[in-house]
């Protein structure tokens, strides 16, 4: 039994799979709702408190802190590290 991804990297599969795209961005925003949840934590800040000073709802927050969804506005992300004393950094690589 052969597989045509022996040797492979994991990039190369998903870019044959058709979804390096669409996981990458998946894990980005993981990786970004765990640094603001540690950030939060770190800093004794409550969920009811982060959206005050995001200037945002407490459902906006969740949905933020949601690993799973992927559908925040740059901006929403760039209120929440502002809100814990962080800058967000974006480059195109």
């Amino acid at each position: 039994m052969t597989s045509k991804h022996i040797g492979s990297s994991f990039d190369a599969f998903l870019q044959e799979e058709g979804i390096h795209g669409e996981a990458t961005a998946h894990a980005i925003k993981r990786v970004l709702a765990w640094q603001i949840e540690q950030a939060m934590a770190e800093q004794g800040i409550s969920k009811s408190e982060m959206a005050k000073r995001m200037k945002t709802s407490r459902a906006q927050l969740d949905r933020l802190l949601d690993p799973e969804n992927d559908r925040v506005q740059l901006d929403t992300v760039q209120r929440a590290a502002a809100a814990v004393g962080r800058t967000l950094q974006v480059e195109l690589a």
